[in-house]
């Protein structure tokens, strides 16, 4: 059996090796609460994530639902907009299905792990 080749016992190959801090690279900011999905956490939890998220469906789906409405009465100064609030809601509610079947599909499997 061939040991292991330890790159550190490697003369002269000791700095290739070496990988720098993640928070110390040039560009990494990860405290900015700007950034999407850093940093601004407020403790919610999933549970609060999940009310935001289905809000925000909630919300699309009531433009697209005053969107069409104008569409239909032919008081909607542009229509591209009107079907474009359609389709973006219509698009969000087949993600949100897609998400609930996943989540469905992987509690059954957790369930059906044996430990």
């Amino acid at each position: 059996m061939i040991a292991a080749i330890d790159p550190s016992m490697v003369a002269g190959l000791t700095d290739q090796w070496q990988t720098p801090d993640v928070t110390q690279l040039p560009g990494a900011n990860f405290q900015d609460p700007s950034v999407e999905g850093v940093g601004g956490v407020d403790g919610g939890g999933f549970g609060k994530l999940l009310s935001n998220e289905i809000g925000k469906l909630s919300d699309l789906q009531t433009n697209a639902a005053v969107q069409g409405q104008s569409l239909a009465d032919g008081t909607a100064t542009d229509p591209v907009t009107a079907v474009m609030a359609v389709e973006k809601a219509q698009m969000a509610m087949q993600f949100a299905g897609q998400i609930r079947t996943r989540g469905s599909e992987a509690l059954t499997e957790i369930f059906r792990t044996q430990i």
